[in-house]
């Protein structure tokens, strides 16, 4: 159920199926949240004992009620705040009712309210349905829980942050910053994309024992990728492979003063398991790449004379790291481009191909936000506030697979898959151009086994964010790309 990442509306469906359609009392399916979200944090937080709770006017709300009484009858010290005068509906009033048995509830006034000083504090503002920037009361009410978690007091959200929209992990507005996050019945699209990542902290999924045929025909907005999927693409290799079978890439870029970014994408290419790399680049690079690295077929190619056999003897093509947007760069490019192999493209390929798009089905796009605008005609804050309608689109008008990379990297082909990996020790220089050689050794490597793009891309995408993962163990700051090169080999042998 984890892997499955659905849309708030879809989420409420399913909460509708629960109560309606299998009998379960939505003032249960409360209790159970707020059981679990408890659990969680006392696990997380084993040496709390206050604890200040901020209900909203909704369900969300309600939740954080029951999690109320559950710290007091814990023996915690408990604090209720709303923001609001709303009269509470449905569950949610039955639960600050219940509340009120045994607790008391206080205003709070933007200006003249104080936040004591508490172990942990619980976000249950907002819930799934919020998509506009909370203001007013609520709003001051955020940046003090956010001002409090600096000063060191755990924050515990409730389904989703505070601020966060569920379905595209955008924030219009205030945000609460959360160090944990405990969702319920069905993983939301927000929390693994965009801004999501960066305040749900800890993401955990309490299903809230909902059968499971509620999911019955529902389909979902996207899937997490998983080791699984890169064991299937980099499956134990046959005891009689060769350099042959194993795939020849070749990489085409490294215009004046930008050869390392193509040394970087040979290099990924061989730690991920190409057979063969060959790389077609300025005349004055090719002495000196081949010495650092002898590994490599280092092609001087000024012409498209010189650069046809290459194309002809490579089983996939990649194009664009260091490429430049020259006269050289554009002739490399269409002629990469007329070749009927497979291809990545990166980086310059994908200025280019903003200035004259066509579309295809042979290639795999990598772009970032920024190259994902020029693609589409947009700003980065437009593709950033809907990463999954960026990515769709650009699908739509480009074909073939495409790579929306940044927190939660997205991978679209005939469906939508996010990596919940990665860190942001990997947003340095040539971060990309170590993606590109994954993505065209696998492509390489699955070419006999009929591994598609899109499988391909994804497989890619995890094996570059697991080795990023693995470098960062010694610490986020400082992680350079060639690190992620060197621990490319432990993950592409799962």
């Amino acid at each position: 159920m984890a892997a499955r990442l659905y849309s708030a509306a879809q989420v409420r469906e399913l909460d509708r199926r629960a109560i309606e359609d299998h009998g379960i009392p939505g003032y249960t399916l409360m209790q159970r949240a707020a059981r679990a979200a408890w659990t969680a944090a006392r696990y997380r937080w084993p040496n709390a004992r206050s604890v200040a709770v901020f209900c909203g006017p909704g369900n969300n709300g309600g939740d954080g009620y029951v999690v109320a009484g559950l710290a007091r009858a814990d023996g915690f010290a408990v604090q209720v705040f709303e923001c609001d005068d709303a009269d509470r509906r449905g569950d949610a009033r039955l639960a600050r009712q219940d509340w009120l048995t045994v607790g008391a509830v206080t205003r709070w006034s933007a200006g003249t309210t104080t936040l004591p000083a508490v172990d942990l504090l619980v976000d249950a503002l907002y819930g799934t349905g919020l998509t506009r920037a909370p203001v007013g009361d609520a709003a001051d009410a955020i940046a003090a829980v956010n001002a409090a978690h600096r000063a060191g007091s755990g924050v515990l959200a409730l389904d989703i942050p505070s601020g966060l929209v569920a379905d595209t992990g955008a924030i219009p507005g205030p945000v609460v910053e959360a160090d944990l996050t405990v969702s319920f019945i069905a993983a939301k699209l927000g929390l693994h994309t965009a801004c999501g990542p960066a305040v749900c902290g800890e993401v955990l999924l309490d299903d809230l024992a909902v059968p499971a045929s509620v999911h019955d025909g529902l389909t979902p907005i996207a899937t997490l990728t998983d080791h699984a999927d890169l064991q299937r693409a980099l499956p134990t290799r046959n005891r009689s492979g060769h350099k042959g079978t194993h795939g020849h890439v070749l990489l085409v870029g490294g215009d004046h003063g930008m050869a390392g970014a193509i040394l970087l994408a040979a290099r990924a290419a061989l730690r991920s398991g190409a057979g063969l790399v060959t790389v077609a680049t300025r005349a004055a690079h090719a002495v000196a790449l081949t010495a650092a690295q002898p590994d490599v077929m280092f092609r001087s190619v000024e012409s498209i004379a010189e650069l046809q056999p290459l194309l002809q003897q490579a089983d996939v093509i990649a194009v664009g790291p260091g490429l430049g947007l020259g006269d050289w760069s554009r002739r490399l490019f269409d002629a990469v481009l007329a070749s009927e192999r497979p291809k990545v493209v990166d980086a310059d390929a994908l200025n280019l191909l903003a200035t004259s798009p066509q579309r295809r089905d042979d290639w795999v796009l990598t772009p970032h936000p920024g190259e994902a605008g020029r693609l589409l005609g947009i700003d980065t804050r437009a593709v950033q506030g809907d990463r999954v309608a960026a990515i769709t689109a650009l699908q739509a008008r480009y074909g073939g697979a495409v790579v929306l990379k940044g927190a939660g990297s997205l991978i679209r082909g005939t469906a939508l898959r996010l990596c919940p990996f990665g860190n942001p020790g990997m947003g340095v220089g040539g971060m990309g151009d170590v993606l590109t050689g994954v993505t065209a050794a696998i492509i390489a490597q699955g070419r006999l086994a009929g591994l598609g793009l899109e499988a391909a891309a994804a497989a890619a995408v995890m094996a570059h964010a697991l080795a990023g993962d693995r470098v960062a163990r010694d610490g986020e700051r400082g992680l350079i790309a060639s690190d992620v090169v060197e621990a490319l080999r432990a993950v592409v042998n799962p």
